[in-house]
């Protein structure tokens, strides 16, 4: 009988805990904002819980060409404010050689997790695949591109005091009939590409002189061993102050605050010739969409802040802040001229 007894009550005990069980399931099962904070919007929990926790440690920023250039002090000017939009230090990592390739290929090589950006620069990060000579995989797609920091306009100028070129429109005309040397910073440069698209659409005899660098150039032409300096605003606007520059135009659709009188070769001649160079940031393939979200966010409120702009704007280096697919875009027109041009190179 005692048996039985117990029984009845074991019974008993493990019902009251099911259903105790079942009514603590169902509170929370009915209570989606239970762990709210006070003042959050209902979902915001979830919706934060899902957010990744980045960055938590340092970001390494590859800049795949020399220290002191322009590329280089436009990212060390940057990311003294980017760090503090992301709250971790942003290291840069200089990486020269290869047109930028040597670069760019270690960021490829490197896990898409954000903690591994780079600056790509164009026309190098085109023509080191469109070149059928390197041998190169690799294209726009291998990479994801989160936000650009420069547009540097091409420029043609001259020495200040060349008696034979009043304006653009004498040194073509005068082109049309006589060869003319202009400097170039290496075979498939972006300078190089600026004497090859006046001579396909304006019949100019531009004869391009490799140089290795800007400065090798401006003293060459300075030097009149050299007719024509092809080189980028950055470039000229101080030996433009200095009375060595004769600056006649802009290859650009629109004119560049520090050069506002400065015409386009639109503007002077009718054609418009775009050749300027693409300085932005770029991760690898694979990336968070919301961790790219976060870099453009933070990259965007660095580029822009006045102290940030103002020196930027000092060194002629004019800000854009093209993002994402927008950014990309960009490029793929940059790559439209390459290939455009490609036959002229022997590729």
């Amino acid at each position: 009988m005692r048996g039985v007894l117990y029984m009845k009550k074991i019974v008993a005990f493990t019902a009251v805990c099911v259903l105790a069980l079942g009514t603590l399931i169902g509170c929370t099962a009915k209570s989606p904002v239970a762990s709210k904070k006070d003042g959050e919007p209902a979902g915001a929990a979830q919706a934060s819980a899902s957010q990744p926790d980045y960055p938590k440690k340092p970001i390494t920023l590859i800049v795949s060409f020399a220290a002191g250039g322009g590329t280089d002090l436009g990212a060390r000017l940057l990311t003294p404010i980017l760090e503090k939009e992301l709250g971790v230090p942003v290291v840069v990592e200089n990486k020269p050689g290869g047109g930028g390739w040597i670069g760019y290929s270690e960021l490829l090589g490197a896990k898409p997790d954000g903690y591994t950006l780079a600056y790509v620069n164009t026309p190098g990060l085109i023509t080191g695949y469109v070149n059928p000579t390197a041998k190169r995989k690799e294209n726009l797609d291998s990479f994801d591109f989160i936000i650009n920091h420069v547009l540097d306009a091409g420029v043609i100028a001259v020495r200040a005091d060349d008696k034979r070129f009043a304006d653009i429109k004498d040194l073509v005309e005068y082109a049309k009939k006589n060869e003319l040397s202009a400097s170039s910073n290496g075979v498939g440069s972006g300078n190089h590409f600026a004497s090859l698209q006046m001579n396909k659409q304006l019949g100019t005899k531009l004869r391009a002189v490799q140089f290795g660098g800007t400065a090798e150039a401006l003293t060459s032409v300075l030097g009149s061993h050299v007719d024509v300096l092809m080189a980028k605003v950055g470039e000229v606007v101080e030996p433009m102050k200095e009375g060595q520059l004769k600056v006649l135009a802009v290859m650009m659709p629109n004119r560049v605050p520090q050069l506002p009188d400065v015409p386009t070769l639109k503007e002077a001649v009718g054609t418009n010739i775009d050749n300027y160079s693409i300085r932005g940031i770029a991760g690898p393939k694979g990336m968070d969409p919301q961790i790219v979200a976060k870099l453009q966010g933070a990259f965007e409120k660095a580029m822009k802040n006045p102290e940030h702009a103002k020196k930027m704007s000092d060194m002629g280096l004019n800000i854009d802040t093209t993002k994402g697919a927008d950014f990309k875009q960009m490029l793929k027109k940059e790559e439209t001229s390459v290939n455009e041009l490609k036959s002229l190179l022997g590729w």
